[in-house]
């Protein structure tokens, strides 16, 4: 089961807004008047207001939950890589920054474009939810948009007849979570106006791919050439679906190292990395 973090922030944010918003309108006001009629029958002087357990943790969480609910629906939102398809660009461990204004501004868990802006362009590295299960997120890169013939064969990718420049770059080689790709072909790949590296395994046979991108959809394949579920099994994606633009690591953090020394599994020399 997938577990809706948005939702749950939402409704974080909606009940502990309204316990707060509910008290100041109708109770704060009455426990002052109380407090001060009590105080003058004791003659004691002013007596202090305690506020209800319940009001006082609304009152103390709703601006934090408020500020990350803005922050995580239309600004920014963490994700962390959990497979190797998108190999080499993107590790098992990267975490990264996904910009949510970018491809317009939606409503969380709604997920309602409110206010469009920029679309996808060819090479951009996207979040969006999955289109056979929308609960899942995937991230992929778009190589063809809206109107696009795309073709794949002999692992070679071809937009409207003309084939992506692919050049040569050696055998791949890791030590840590992408160890088992060691000696796959790594090429360097041109996606629209992107530069990127891509790999792919010389002992698998190429799907055989030749479609037309729709309107309003997105033709994505993962950077593992050989090894991601993409555009050529499951088809395109739709506009609605999409999460935002993946731009940033800000942090990796990986068990799969063959040392298994928990002090040695951040890969800093990825954070900081900007995508591409």
């Amino acid at each position: 089961m997938n577990f809706d973090f948005s939702a749950l922030l939402v409704l974080l944010t909606f009940i502990s807004g309204i316990i707060w918003a509910a008290d100041s309108l109708f109770f704060a006001s009455k426990r002052k008047t109380e407090a001060a009629v009590t105080s003058d029958n004791k003659k004691d002087g002013n007596k202090v207001v305690h506020e209800p357990l319940m009001v006082d943790y609304a009152r103390s969480f709703f601006p934090v939950f408020f500020i990350v609910l803005v922050l995580r629906s239309f600004i920014f939102e963490p994700f962390r890589i959990p497979s190797a398809s998108m190999m080499p660009t993107l590790l098992i461990g990267d975490f990264i920054l996904v910009n949510k204004f970018d491809y317009g501004i939606r409503l969380p868990v709604l997920n309602t474009k409110i206010i469009s802006n920029n679309t996808p362009k060819r090479g951009d590295i996207i979040v969006f939810r999955y289109p056979e299960d929308p609960r899942i997120p995937f991230i992929k890169r778009v190589v063809a948009v809206s109107g696009d013939k795309v073709a794949y064969f002999e692992k070679t990718l071809y937009i409207n007849g003309v084939a992506d420049r692919q050049k040569n770059d050696g055998l791949y080689e890791d030590d840590g979570p992408g160890r088992n790709m060691n000696g796959w072909q790594l090429l360097e790949a041109t996606t629209g106006e992107i530069d990127h590296k891509i790999l792919l395994n010389p002992q698998r046979q190429s799907q055989v791919v030749e479609k037309i991108v729709p309107e309003g959809h997105y033709f994505v394949l993962g950077d593992n050439r050989d090894n991601s579920k993409d555009s050529r099994f499951w088809g395109f994606v739709p506009d609605e679906n999409l999460m935002g633009r993946a731009f940033y690591i800000w942090m990796n953090w990986s068990n799969n190292r063959w040392w298994h020394l928990p002090s040695w599994d951040v890969e800093w020399t990825r954070i900081g990395t900007s995508l591409r």
